[in-house]
């Protein structure tokens, strides 16, 4: 495997070895078998590669009978395609001449002469950083330091990236460290929310329009990759885009051209583009609700951010970064309160732990770590883990204890059927039987969402 740097990334791709599994395969090997140049290879990574004599191309090949720009190759769902781009000579496969053909890992194909093997490469992982913090986001545990150790590695470059994780983990925290961390920081970061967009108005959204492209459009408009130009797109729940749409942002990615609404021109755009989700895009692939060929072309650097209750160890040292952007350094972190914090299955993740903190601030000031973590002891036993197939506070009047009982109910109900949907509120209000508006003032009320 090629070495892990900034300069190969783009090839070989990069993932968190939670998501490594789920994530497409990004890089192959095409490896030189005969001839003067045995030995040399090339990974074929996101991005088709070129075969041929002509020194422009990927592989260089000094054999005769290969022609300037020769066969193209490039990764799909099903293997490695290899395409023949008109040939002299021709493309080899099995003894048959080929136009186009699907190779698996450890198949041969020949070019004019010249034998090429192809073998998978895992998708790489990089060992935990040093680092505790990372731009927003804040972790001492080993899943954390290893998203910190990607970051480190992909920020500098222009790779494209995917960020998985649950609602509240801090997508966005990791997207914006990305663009700061990068030399395009001092351009624009536009964030683009692909679950908040009507359908029929995201094309613009993204790529802009010109006066009169449709019924409404009485000025034109710059999309978002114009707007981002020299800067970072970062397309929030990419997963809620509709699969006319991911055919477009496919081509954009890939030319970086845009072409607005109603105009016959395409426009430059120099724009990285750096992707959220909380859904399974890999399941979606599969189910043929999300395009494989975007997938692995957004997923060169593959980030799984994970959820609170998968790194408890990490709730000291949030508490700590919430008191200082507060300006307040507390007292120790610790007692009783801090363990059964650490029991709580945190549904809404770390934006749920700054609305409890918020709420602590409310009740007892941002003095000492005691004054106002009283305030919580009645929230801390209303929501541990166990609290509902515990026993039953007696010590409480009933309508007390079962006002607890259902808040609890409420919130955990809630939190699953948001997370089933994707964050998509409509679609888990519809699915609930509750007003939209009203599952929203829920979701706020419990800390799953920021109001």
């Amino acid at each position: 495997m090629a070495k892990l740097d900034r300069k190969t990334i783009i090839q070989t791709g990069v993932a968190t070895s939670s998501a490594a599994g789920r994530s497409p395969p990004c890089s192959w090997t095409c490896g030189v078998t005969t001839g003067d140049l045995a030995g040399k290879t090339l990974s074929i990574g996101a991005r088709p590669v070129t075969v041929g004599a002509d020194a422009g191309c990927d592989l260089v090949l000094s054999d005769p009978t290969v022609s300037r720009r020769h066969a193209e190759i490039r990764v799909s769902n099903d293997g490695v395609v290899v395409r023949d781009l008109g040939s002299t000579n021709g493309t080899f496969y099995r003894s048959s001449r080929i136009t186009e053909v699907v190779l698996k890992a450890d198949d041969a194909i020949r070019v004019g002469k010249t034998k090429l093997h192809i073998s998978a490469n895992s998708r790489p992982t990089v060992s935990p950083s040093s680092r505790r913090r990372f731009g927003g986001l804040v972790g001492e545990s080993l899943p954390m330091r290893e998203v910190f150790a990607v970051l480190e590695l992909a920020s500098p470059t222009d790779a494209t990236v995917i960020i998985e994780g649950e609602s509240g983990t801090g997508k966005e925290l990791a997207a914006r460290a990305i663009h700061d961390y990068s030399p395009r920081a001092k351009k624009p970061f536009v964030v683009v929310d692909c679950s908040a967009t009507h359908e029929h108005l995201i094309d613009s959204h993204l790529y802009g329009h010109v006066r009169g492209a449709f019924t409404g459009a009485v000025s034109s408009r710059r999309g978002a990759f114009a707007e981002a130009s020299g800067g970072t797109v970062f397309l929030d729940e990419i997963g809620e885009l509709p699969l006319g749409s991911q055919a477009k942002l496919l081509r954009v990615v890939e030319a970086q051209t845009v072409q607005p609404l109603g105009s016959d021109k395409f426009v430059g755009v120099d724009a990285r583009v750096v992707a959220a989700t909380n859904r399974d895009l890999n399941r979606m692939v599969e189910e043929g609700t999300f395009r494989f060929d975007l997938y692995q072309r957004l997923a060169v650097v593959h980030i799984h951010i994970p959820p609170l209750r998968e790194r408890v160890e990490d709730l000291a040292a949030l508490i700590l970064h919430f008191y200082e952007g507060r300006g307040v350094v507390p007292g120790p972190i610790a007692g009783e309160n801090l363990k059964k914090m650490e029991a709580h299955d945190w549904p809404g993740n770390v934006r749920e732990l700054r609305n409890v903190m918020e709420r602590a601030w409310v009740l007892g000031g941002t003095g000492t770590m005691g004054s106002q973590f009283c305030k919580l002891r009645p929230w801390m036993q209303m929501t541990g883990r166990s609290q509902l197939s515990g026993s039953i506070d007696t010590a409480l009047a009933f309508k007390e204890a079962k006002e607890r009982w259902n808040q609890e109910f409420e919130r955990r109900y809630l939190a699953a059927v948001i997370q089933e949907y994707g964050g998509n509120i409509s679609r888990a209000a519809k699915h609930a039987g509750i007003n939209r508006n009203h599952l929203r003032k829920l979701l706020v009320k419990y800390g799953l969402i920021d109001s």
